[in-house]
């Protein structure tokens, strides 16, 4: 592709001034391994204005192709589990299951992980490769192993790091298993979004290893994590703050909502906190630790807006109201999802609200204890 190191040294440029690309080892990947060769397949681009989202494919003769593939920006390259830029003319209105991930948190993430020569690695979820690729540059095939659920995105991801001249130690399966054959590994850093740390991940982490993942909920305010594993088999750290955002891994995905509940049912009350308070990204994380597989909804009966917090595996929810700029709560089911948010987010209001690097983890089964200060 002409001009091909050009964009490369822009990449690293961009990087470097906004801070994600901070040591000498991780500049010489960015400059070395060509973002392009992995999105070969093509791309989707959003639609603008489309509502709801509509995808459009971006194909390699596509005279915009070769600079948006080195734009600081996550490309969609698989829609609704199967289907790829190629197989689309025209456009398609369905939900994201695959994306090469903007290279500017690929890197950071990298940088965060602290490896040095001699570490192994393992990756979950493969994606496009390009992550994979940069780790082979910096460490060397054989340290890293990478491990993706979708046979047919490993498969393209194989191809592609084959091009380049890469070979690491590519499986198809449940990432959240780990991969055990290759175990202990020095770092494990997740390329997807996990409402729980799996302790298969911890096992296979030797002590004194590190573990980086994207910590989220089904109201889908995600952060990173850096846990470092201890002699006695759990893991501890903080969130490192910055607002990530990943696709979950599918088997954390939330499940169908199906038929609501009967919505007039339960116990009503004035509620301390409206949705609106969600807005913010922090507080929205605050309110996911109180109820972190509740989904959110908003509907419209008699001509009225309502939020709906529904957790549809044990039917409990929350349906908020505003009328004459006050807001009540009615809530059922066999727990009270906003009685819980409102207090979790007043503990932390009167802790001083302190921001999410200063959130403290301690994990001893798959469920994060994450605490703030004054908590």
């Amino acid at each position: 592709m002409k001009n091909d190191e050009e964009l490369r040294a822009r990449l690293v440029e961009r990087l470097t001034a906004d801070g994600h690309l901070r040591t000498g080892p991780w500049r010489e990947a960015v400059s070395a391994v060509p973002r392009h060769a992995f999105l070969r397949g093509g791309f989707f681009r959003e639609v603008d204005g489309s509502t709801p989202t509509a995808w459009t494919p971006v194909m390699p003769d596509d005279p915009q192709w070769p600079a948006a593939c080195y734009d600081d920006v996550s490309l969609v390259t698989q829609i609704a589990g199967t289907v790829v830029p190629g197989d689309v003319r025209g456009q398609i209105m369905r939900a994201p299951t695959s994306s090469s991930t903007l290279p500017g948190l690929v890197v950071r993430m990298l940088e965060n992980l602290q490896v040095d020569t001699g570490h192994r690695v393992l990756e979950i979820g493969t994606g496009t490769g390009y992550s994979t690729a940069l780790m082979c540059h910096r460490l060397g095939d054989d340290a890293v192993t990478s491990v993706e659920i979708d046979p047919d995105v490993s498969t393209r991801a194989r191809n592609a790091l084959g091009q380049c001249g890469f070979t690491p130690e590519l499986i198809v399966g449940d990432g959240l298993a780990g991969y055990k054959d290759g175990a202990p590994y020095d770092r494990v850093i997740a390329t997807c979004g996990l409402l729980t740390l799996p302790h298969a991940l911890i096992e296979q982490t030797r002590p004194g290893g590190i573990i980086l993942v994207t910590l989220c909920g089904w109201l889908y305010s995600s952060e990173l994590a850096r846990l470092t594993v201890h002699q006695d088999g759990t893991a501890s750290g903080r969130l490192l703050g910055g607002q990530v955002s990943f696709m979950l891994a599918r088997p954390h995905l939330p499940p169908p909502l199906g038929l609501l509940p009967d919505l007039d049912a339960g116990d009503e009350r004035p509620a301390v906190l409206g949705p609106d308070a969600l807005d913010d990204w922090t507080t929205r994380f605050v309110a996911q630790l109180a109820a972190p597989r509740a989904q959110y909804v908003t509907l419209t009966r008699e001509g009225r807006t309502e939020h709906l917090f529904l957790d549809a595996d044990t039917g409990a929810w929350a349906l908020l109201r505003e009328h004459d700029d006050r807001w009540t709560v009615r809530q059922n089911g066999p727990s009270r999802i906003w009685d819980a948010v409102e207090a979790h987010i007043t503990r932390w209001r009167g802790a001083g609200a302190p921001p999410l690097e200063e959130f403290e983890i301690t994990l001893t089964s798959e469920q994060p204890s994450i605490t703030w200060p004054g908590r």
